[in-house]
């Protein structure tokens, strides 16, 4: 379990490290150098071994040369979001939708870059007779 948590931040922190690479390369080419300043002053700004963090960096630079970075549609994710939820048990999916559409009563609090976004929905059961 302890493992499977590790591997999900290493995901989710390298994540935002391509997301922070890919601003700095939304900005355009530079011939000077200037990209990969930015970049590398990104890299010392982030939660994440900054030899990764300019690893992604490159990678995100040549992905966007050739078109190849683009934003999903708001439809896209949240297909994405329920096929998530359709890996849940049964009796834990409706719940699990629940906390992706934000609706009830849920919360949602914290960051990629913090480590995550929690979403919790509190759901009252009420007690047997």
């Amino acid at each position: 379990m302890k493992s499977a948590i590790h591997a999900t931040l290493a995901l989710v922190l390298a994540a935002g490290g391509l997301f922070l690479s890919t601003a700095s390369v939304a900005a355009g080419p530079a011939s000077d150098g200037t990209t990969l300043q930015r970049e590398r002053a990104t890299c010392d700004g982030v939660q994440q071994d900054r030899a990764a963090c300019l690893r992604e960096a490159g990678a995100a630079r040549q992905e966007a040369q050739r078109n190849g970075l683009t934003t999903p549609a708001p439809k896209t994710e949240e297909q994405n979001a329920m096929a998530r939820c359709s890996e849940q048990p049964a009796s834990a999916r409706a719940d699990c939708e629940a906390r992706m559409r934000g609706t009830g009563k849920t919360t949602v609090e914290g960051s990629v870059m913090g480590g995550g976004i929690i979403r919790e929905t509190v759901t009252p059961i009420p007690a047997k007779p």
